[in-house]
């Protein structure tokens, strides 16, 4: 018994350290954007939302006051001197523990989760990762899917490519654009049973811009889905 106790307590804690740290790059913020009716669809967005306010400037880890060591992750990630580094130093400036690297790990993951979630239908899940406009078109996507009996089934193969293609900071409302290619098995299928939309066999790729937002004067350091865009 012992035994059995100290395993369950090994995977009890793991679990929630797991959970910690996806929560700590995505997020518990509600935005103010227009959101997108299904995932697999056009864009429907607006502007990020708008903070009032000046950026507060976050004591920085090294210590430093002119950021150079916090640019460091920033410079390896992109060149210096481009629109994309320049948007991202905005965003460390306003956020020090900000990290491009373990931010696209942490979209890749929400990716996944969100893409997943909507297939399935999990409202909750979808709640704790979008904004709430961005939530209430997919939540109006899935009781209309469920109203005509249809179902959703996607098997999520992976993700080929991830990369930030935009970031900048409106007030205290900083925001991250990432493309993702991924490769998903996606059809829906009508109350018969009968495939109406995609292929339940063919793997298909599915090139994607999704951006997400947070208000870096929170101590809520989690970001928020605000807006897809398919590329397709």
């Amino acid at each position: 018994m012992g035994s059995f106790d100290f395993v369950t307590l090994f995977f009890l804690v793991a679990a929630v350290i797991i959970f910690i740290q996806l929560r700590s790059v995505l997020g518990r913020r509600t935005g103010s954007e227009r959101p997108p009716l299904d995932p697999y669809s056009k864009r429907e967005t607006a502007e990020g939302p708008e903070a009032t306010g000046k950026v507060v400037q976050l004591p920085r880890r090294d210590g430093s006051p002119d950021g150079t060591a916090s640019y460091a992750a920033i410079d390896a990630f992109t060149p210096a001197g481009t629109p994309l580094n320049d948007g991202l130093r905005r965003i460390a400036d306003a956020d020090a523990s900000f990290d491009p690297k373990e931010f696209v790990n942490g979209a890749k993951t929400a990716y996944e989760m969100i893409v997943m979630a909507f297939a399935d239908g999990d409202r909750k899940t979808l709640k704790g990762l979008l904004s709430r406009e961005v939530y209430d078109g997919f939540e109006a996507a899935i009781a209309e899917r469920e109203a005509k009996g249809e179902v959703l089934k996607s098997t999520f193969v992976g993700i080929e490519k991830a990369d930030i293609v935009h970031a900048e900071v409106k007030d205290s409302e900083a925001s991250v654009t990432v493309r993702i290619i991924s490769q998903l098995i996606s059809a829906t299928f009508d109350k018969a049973g009968a495939v109406i939309d995609g292929d339940s066999e063919a793997v298909s790729e599915v090139n994607d811009l999704w951006t997400f937002a947070r208000d870096t004067r929170s101590r809520d350091p989690n970001w928020k889905l605000i807006a897809t865009e398919s590329e397709n």
